[in-house]
């Protein structure tokens, strides 16, 4: 992946290497959450490739509880690829705002941006530095899909990096969300071997909708991916999140 610093080409080209993939429970896009950190008991393995499997890199990131991530929108990058194109708009329509208001993308952590690069501040749970695919960092709270690229990691400095009394732009109409009413039919906690940590993820990405906010007919059947399993349910005009049953 390269990025030039600037349009004209006139400074040296910057490769950016993937250094490491995340593993987490989300096989697709939907119902990963909005931000990082809003789950935390989603629970997520930093997997580096091998060039990058040097447990020295990592020595002293123990002392820290906290790490950003800055990662790639794999499927924006591969879009752009085929298509040959960049797809990127100066203005988006945000989920929070329902879809229909059109707000600046540089006020917005759309994935369709200039360079569609993440980044996600997550929960550092522990290292595992022997293993056969190398030092694995285990993480907590992560909104990447399975298999992102990982551009870098750094340490989150609570001194410099925590601002308590930020705004936070628009965002501030919807952050106080009542979340929804999950219901699970006792039948699938025996069908599906998932555990305790999994089933509290998977409610509590439930419950705060996961659905398109221009969508809410509450017939229509939606599906996610969670931990290797497609899953089915309804919302409830009144805001209960039923789990569905699979049928033969």
């Amino acid at each position: 992946m390269s990025i030039f610093a600037h349009e004209n080409n006139e400074l040296p080209t910057m490769e950016c290497k993937i250094i490491a993939h995340i593993e987490t429970d989300f096989d697709s896009k939907f119902g990963v959450p909005r931000q990082a950190g809003l789950i935390p008991e989603l629970d997520g393995r930093i997997v580096f490739e091998p060039d990058y499997r040097v447990t020295e890199a990592l020595r002293g990131l123990e002392g820290y509880s906290h790490l950003w991530l800055i990662w790639v929108f794999s499927e924006v990058l591969a879009e752009q690829t085929s298509k040959e194109t960049t797809l990127w708009s100066p203005t988006v329509r945000p989920p929070r705002l329902g879809g229909n208001k059109r707000m600046g993308v540089f006020a917005t952590r759309s994935p369709y941006r200039p360079n569609p690069i993440g980044l996600s501040c997550v929960e550092m749970a522990g290292i595992e530095f022997d293993t056969p695919d190398g030092p694995i960092i285990h993480v907590k709270g992560a909104d990447l899909m399975n298999g992102t690229p990982i551009l870098d990691i750094k340490p989150y400095l609570p001194f410099a990096d925590s601002h308590p009394d930020a705004c936070g732009g628009f965002t501030e109409q919807t952050k106080e969300q009542k979340p929804l009413e999950v219901v699970i039919p006792e039948e699938l906690y025996t069908l599906y071997n998932l555990n305790k940590n999994q089933w509290t993820a998977l409610c509590k990405v439930l419950s705060q909708d996961p659905r398109p906010h221009y969508q809410h007919d509450e017939e229509r059947i939606y599906g996610i991916s969670f931990a290797g399993i497609d899953f089915h349910f309804k919302v409830t005009d009144d805001g209960v999140v039923n789990l569905l049953e699979p049928t033969a």
